[in-house]
């Protein structure tokens, strides 16, 4: 152990632990998004925590849906779906699109976003994309998508998952909200 970091698993022969990796990674805490499409007429969607922005130009996003997932398949047929990014107090959305067997979008409101894909009512933001390429990646999928439409919800704070469960944030305007506004040609983003 060197100062306050103690290594908990290392990579052998058969790979490192699983319960170590889920628990040393469980401390990055991610936001928690819906990822919706249509097969033909329904709506279908699952819960997703590995979302990121990928690149501004092309406008360019990624998920991870896993290789047993039942409703990548759907939406990687239609080549269309809405990445829909939750708001804090939407911890039962979240729960109910990451259950399988039943109709996810019940007790859910939500209209089609430009490309018939739902846009869940209520999220803080929404990202409409057609999906630019899959690799396989070990017991998941990379998609890529690239953004065609998006859109952003009420000023409200988001979902978060950390260390197993889902947490909050206090989001306060600060000096950093300055620099972010900055016009300048030197800008972070």
């Amino acid at each position: 152990m060197a100062g306050n970091i103690e290594v908990v698993g290392e990579a052998g022969p058969s790979g490192l632990d699983q319960a170590s990796f889920r628990r040393v990674l469980g401390r990055f805490c991610t936001g928690v998004t819906v990822v919706a499409g249509m097969d033909g007429e329904r709506p279908v969607g699952f819960t997703c925590q590995s979302f990121a922005a990928l690149s501004l130009e092309p406008p360019l996003v990624l998920f991870c849906p896993g290789r047993t997932s039942r409703t990548w398949p759907l939406l990687a047929e239609s080549g269309r779906f809405c990445v829909n990014v939750l708001a804090d107090r939407q911890e039962a959305v979240s729960t109910a699109f990451g259950r399988g067997g039943v109709d996810k979008f019940a007790e859910v409101g939500w209209h089609p976003g430009p490309s018939g894909s739902p846009v869940l009512d209520d999220v803080l933001a929404w990202a409409d994309c057609t999906v630019e390429a899959v690799h396989e990646a070990g017991d998941h999928y990379v998609v890529i998508g690239r953004v065609q439409a998006l859109g952003e919800g009420g000023a409200r704070n988001p979902l978060l998952f950390y260390r197993g469960a889902y947490a909050g944030v206090r989001a306060e305007a600060g000096p950093l909200d300055a620099l972010l506004a900055w016009p300048g040609q030197d800008d972070w983003l």
